[in-house]
């Protein structure tokens, strides 16, 4: 990835994460952005300062800002939430630097402007949004693609970030417009690698990038109604989590919330997760990991946040928000 030197860099507007991004770095996995407002982020091709006092994988404060280095990949400068500089190493494949930057760099640059980003995926379930949440392997992505063939619409595969209105309310934000399945999940959801992308260019991981439908996808913030935190065991169940054990289950979940001491946002951070507690009921959910059982379970955790949205909000509609 070059910024060319002989010709003018070409700028796009696109929208992740209920931002308008424009960029000199071509983002094929967003949304074009439509109108012409001001963009509330910018990224470009640049020189990013190396880490003086010995470059290392992970965050690092540089100059009043912030350096992401990624080992063979790139270093992101980040800076003030409003701007990210990308200096990629040569020969890397171009998907593997958007990799980090719509990942990891963007993980900075959401806990700069105060937004909570979690390790979440959030679906439409009758006008409403309901987070899933848990570790890599916890089976998010394939619980999204259920929702999905379903013709639900996905709000975040993967990140899903948080902001609160004017009164206080938690709201789920569009994320990146795709599903990242492993092998075996797409051979349980009936697909086919053959014509997809890997994740990770060069990496022995079969993992891979799925277009989502655009119909199904999310163009705007949607009210969150609850919380979901992914967990196996012997027999299906979902139990309410309640005060600091809620909170707990955030934190833990919190997309590159390892960065944040770095950062010194403690302070923050622990603001907006206890807001978010406060204000959205969270549960554990309890699976078992079992692909005959899926359908079952999806369903049954469908029939709870449909009861759930009901009593939260009685004049919620039925249906979902749209099927085919």
């Amino acid at each position: 990835m070059t910024d060319g030197g002989a010709r003018p860099a070409v700028y796009r507007d696109y929208a992740v994460f209920g931002l308008r991004i424009r960029s000199n770095v071509e983002l094929p996995e967003l949304f074009p952005a439509s109108g012409d407002a001001a963009p509330d982020v910018t990224i470009e091709l640049g020189s990013v300062p190396v880490v003086t006092h010995g470059e290392a994988d992970g965050l690092n404060r540089v100059n009043g800002g912030f350096v992401l280095v990624i080992h063979e990949v790139a270093r992101y400068g980040i800076e003030a939430g409003k701007r990210i500089t990308v200096d990629a190493e040569s020969g890397v494949p171009e998907r593997n630097v958007r990799l980090f930057l719509l990942g990891s760099a963007f993980g900075v640059l959401l806990h700069q402007r105060g937004l909570l980003p979690l390790h979440a995926n959030a679906i439409e379930i009758d006008g409403r949004a309901v987070a899933f949440m848990g570790p890599s392997g916890a089976g998010k992505s394939t619980l999204a693609a259920w929702f999905h063939d379903r013709a639900f619409r996905v709000i975040a595969d993967d990140v899903c970030a948080i902001s609160h209105d004017s009164e206080g309310r938690s709201q789920a934000a569009p994320g990146l417009p795709r599903l990242r399945l492993w092998a075996e999940a797409l051979e349980l959801m009936g697909r086919s690698s053959h014509a997809l992308n890997r994740s990770f260019v060069n990496d022995d991981d079969e993992k891979y990038d799925v277009p989502m439908d655009p119909a199904c996808a999310a163009r705007t913030k949607v009210p969150l109604s609850a919380i979901y935190l992914l967990d196996r065991g012997a027999e299906f169940s979902i139990v309410p989590l309640q005060g600091i054990e809620a909170a707990d289950a955030i934190f833990a979940n919190t997309y590159r919330g390892e960065y944040l001491t770095r950062m010194s946002g403690q302070k923050e951070h622990w603001e907006s997760v206890v807001r978010l507690v406060r204000g959205t009921p969270v549960f554990r959910a309890i699976r078992q990991w079992d692909p005959s059982a899926l359908d079952d379970q999806c369903s049954r955790l469908l029939h709870h946040a449909r009861r759930l949205s009901r009593a939260l909000e009685p004049s919620a509609s039925e249906g979902p928000a749209r099927q085919s």
